[in-house]
């Protein structure tokens, strides 16, 4: 398990049962099992109470735990008979977003997702997620496939952001965006969009612009990082904990202002504790949201879907 900054506490607590279990191991006439449980109550205390409440920096922290269930996770273990498809035809082949037709409980579907890699290696072959012009491009014509065979489009958010980096740009980085965006808007199938981690800035709102906004309770959704808001309007980047409070990134504000659509819950900790639970929680809500899809026309989606972000924004200001 690896432990967050603010986990310290809960990680000495799980340390000592685990030490006093291996001490039993090697030395079994010591009887330590009634100490270790009541440090694993302890630390089960402890752990409700700091996932309570938590703050939203916390909340970002949460969000980018390495040991989250990432995209390709997803994929494996809900989606069968996936065949990827790789490539903008005009660029490259863009490893950060991954995609392709798969069955989803036998329904077919179109997948796409963000993945940031899990390991070193496919981290830097993945680009942290970062995805660049052809990505986008390639998730286009996935959409535009989805459209052809009439097949629902899920789409699996998890990324800080577009890359911004000098090549990215030349190739019309932004353009690609806006491109993706546009076309989540025209497809004339269900799109249903699960935010699994981050949802950062319009390298998220490229796949994120659905019929329904999924997002995962630890999960964040804004138009900037925190360090990135702060270091524009404070020029302080550490000021990312009152970046984040002022920006109501999380999947609570964001139901309350009408932004998402549904709260899928975590397990207690944080997706990272229960990797095939939280996995098996999206795969039912995705399924229960794709089924109210069913019989509906393009044009009845497109309707609803164009009224729905021409809303957006209202909800909000009311309150």
């Amino acid at each position: 398990m690896n432990y967050l900054e603010f986990e310290k506490p809960l990680a000495e607590i799980e340390g000592k049962a685990a030490e006093l279990r291996a001490m039993a191991q090697t030395t079994p006439e010591m009887d330590v099992e009634k100490e270790a449980e009541a440090l694993d109550k302890k630390a089960e205390q402890l752990l409700n109470d700091l996932y309570k409440n938590l703050s939203p920096w916390r909340k970002c922290q949460v969000a980018r735990h390495q040991d989250r269930p990432h995209c390709k996770d997803y994929i494996d273990a809900l989606f069968t008979e996936y065949t990827p498809l790789a490539g903008d035809r005009n660029f490259a082949d863009d490893h950060a977003i991954m995609g392709g037709l798969a069955r989803l409980n036998d329904r077919p579907v179109v997948v796409i997702g963000q993945e940031k890699g899990s390991d070193t290696k496919s981290r830097i072959e993945r680009n942290f997620g970062m995805a660049r012009p052809e990505g986008y491009r390639k998730a286009i014509r996935l959409m535009d496939l989805a459209a052809r065979f009439g097949l629902p489009v899920v789409t699996l958010v998890d990324t800080p952001g577009a890359y911004p980096g000098k090549g990215a740009e030349e190739r019309g980085q932004a353009e690609a965006i806006a491109r993706s965006t546009e076309k989540c808007l025209q497809v004339g199938v269900p799109v249903i969009s699960v935010i699994i981690g981050e949802g950062g800035s319009g390298g998220a709102v490229a796949l994120a612009t659905a019929d329904r906004i999924l997002m995962l309770e630890h999960s964040v959704y804004s138009v900037i990082t925190p360090e990135g808001c702060a270091s524009i309007l404070w020029k302080d980047s550490e000021k990312m904990r009152e970046a984040a409070e002022a920006m109501r990134l999380t999947a609570q504000d964001l139901l309350k202002l009408g932004v998402i659509d549904q709260i899928i819950a975590e397990p207690r900790g944080g997706a990272q504790r229960d990797r095939k639970g939280t996995i098996a929680s999206v795969g039912k809500a995705l399924d229960e949201v794709l089924s109210k899809f069913d019989g509906k026309s393009g044009d009845e989606l497109i309707k609803a879907r164009r009224q729905k972000y021409l809303d957006m924004g209202k909800k909000g200001l009311a309150a």
